[in-house]
């Protein structure tokens, strides 16, 4: 096969593939699920795989949450994240033993409820006198000029956290708080019910109207937001200033809002657009490779089988049936559950091993026509070895037929790979849509109505389906017609 004929070959095939419009829209949707793919580590979180378990990384973030575009589509407006740091704070020195930082946060009208949560973090300390440690009080002061008591003599140190909204003892001040407004009387903690603290939202009560007369339990479980300005104090009190030191440089404070980015999060709040836009690269990875082994595997054994014809062809076959006899999936599941951790590579090898099959039986029907021609005879006439013959003059024609099948074989193997991962058994170190669909069937997340949960990652492997399927389709139109010329 002359280089010349390679070149006028491709030029007519661009020029057919031009014409066809579905192939130019699966091109231009392959071309941005590369650039995704490729993009993934600079447009949303470097090295995610690593933090993706690690549930501490994503304590800043809320749980369970829209994404921040869904205000755009409901009446029910929810707040967006908001974080403060250092410059964003006012800190005060009013003695050398006592600091006030304090975080001013608005609560627009729109809103029906306020931050999810707050947290409190960053704050460096170093004790030389534990007998004497810093100590904090935080409480909230809210437009109608009522203040919530928060946290009284926390014992600071490197490390420390407050997460409000999280923190049972917090939630129980709150319901203190509550009672003490409306009813005017003063509970102790053992008074406190546990099944109210720990099953309802204890924020949204620090956001919403309360006055004497109301009905503690009606306030929790149907908060009437309060719209206006608020204040978080910190008041940290240091009776050693000489020998304990708080320093401020890390300190960050975080509304949680109820949307978050442009996915939401899931219920470690973990941010799901990271998690789709990486997920594209093993989807990519896995549908390429594995079509492309397959196909390459069940090219070479079908027309290898074609032309050796007689026995060995009738042996090679009967190899093909019986791999092609084994259920794939339940075979995956097993060998799935008894191996244990299941790297990427391993889970292609297994989609390889049954996926070459049924490309072997079609490259031998079309080898078995091709093989009886007058230039194979020829080639046999002058010499050519069995491997001469099959690499050269017989495969070369089948590669019409491969780019197709490459195409069209795309939308199984990923579509394998995300029920692999979906069943709990893919790789755990990889982040995949799969794993995404698989922890939102643990966490209920359909019948909860997370539904950012679910729809991203199926319509990913839905759009990525579609995109070979265009392209294959395109191929198939073009190149079949050459194929039955043979």
């Amino acid at each position: 096969m002359r280089w010349v004929d390679v070149k006028e070959g491709l030029k007519g095939f661009l020029e057919e593939f031009k014409r066809e419009k579905t192939g130019i829209a699966g091109v231009i949707l392959l071309i941005i699920l590369v650039l995704v793919a490729l993009t993934a580590p600079y447009t949303t979180i470097p090295d995610l795989p690593e933090k993706w378990r690690n549930s501490q990384y994503w304590e800043d973030n809320p749980k369970n949450v829209p994404p921040t575009w869904y205000n755009m589509f409901t009446s029910n407006k929810l707040v967006p994240q908001e974080v403060y740091l250092l410059d964003d704070l006012k800190i005060t020195h009013p003695s050398d033993t006592v600091t006030i930082v304090e975080a001013d946060y608005t609560l627009p009208k729109k809103y029906v409820l306020g931050p999810q949560g707050i947290i409190i973090k960053g704050l460096n300390v170093t004790l030389n006198e534990p007998f004497q440690a810093p100590t904090m009080d935080v409480y909230l002061l809210r437009p109608d000029g009522k203040r919530v008591p928060i946290l009284t003599n926390k014992q600071l140190s490197s490390g420390t956290t407050i997460s409000i909204g999280r923190d049972s003892k917090i939630s129980a001040n709150v319901y203190i708080w509550l009672v003490n407004v409306t009813e005017g009387k003063k509970i102790t903690m053992f008074e406190v019910p546990l099944e109210t603290i720990l099953i309802n939202d204890m924020v949204a009560p620090m956001f919403a109207k309360v006055e004497p007369g109301m009905n503690v339990s009606e306030i929790i479980e149907n908060p009437q937001t309060l719209p206006g300005n608020y204040r978080l104090v910190l008041q940290i009190n240091n009776p050693a200033p000489k020998d304990n030191q708080v320093t401020y440089d890390n300190i960050k404070v975080t509304f949680l809002g109820r949307s978050y980015g442009n996915m939401g999060t899931d219920y470690l709040g973990r941010d799901l657009w990271a998690g789709i836009i990486w997920g594209s690269r093993v989807s990519l990875t896995i549908g390429i490779l594995v079509s492309v082994l397959s196909t390459i595997i069940g090219l070479v054994y079908g027309v290898t089988s074609a032309y050796l014809g007689g026995n060995a062809d009738e042996v090679m076959m009967r190899i093909n049936e019986i791999f092609a006899s084994i259920p794939s999936l339940p075979i995956l599941i097993l060998i799935g559950a008894t191996a244990g951790h299941i790297t990427l590579w391993f889970i292609v090898l297994l989609l390889v091993i049954f996926g070459w099959m049924g490309i072997a039986r079609i490259s031998r029907s079309m080898a078995l026509q091709i093989k009886e021609q007058t230039y194979i005879e020829a080639a046999k006439a002058l010499g050519a070895g069995n491997g001469r013959i099959i690499f050269k003059h017989i495969l070369p024609q089948l590669l019409p037929y491969a780019f197709a099948v490459i195409a069209l074989s795309v939308p199984g193997a990923v579509i394998a790979e995300a029920s692999l991962s979906f069943l709990g058994i893919g790789d755990p170190t990889a982040v995949t849509w799969g794993q995404i669909l698989n922890a939102a069937q643990a966490q209920s997340a359909t019948t909860k109505g997370y539904w950012w949960w679910v729809l991203p990652p199926g319509l990913g492997i839905a759009v990525v389906g579609l995109t070979f399927v265009l392209i294959g389709t395109a191929l198939d139109k073009i190149l079949n017609p050459r194929l039955r010329r043979l």
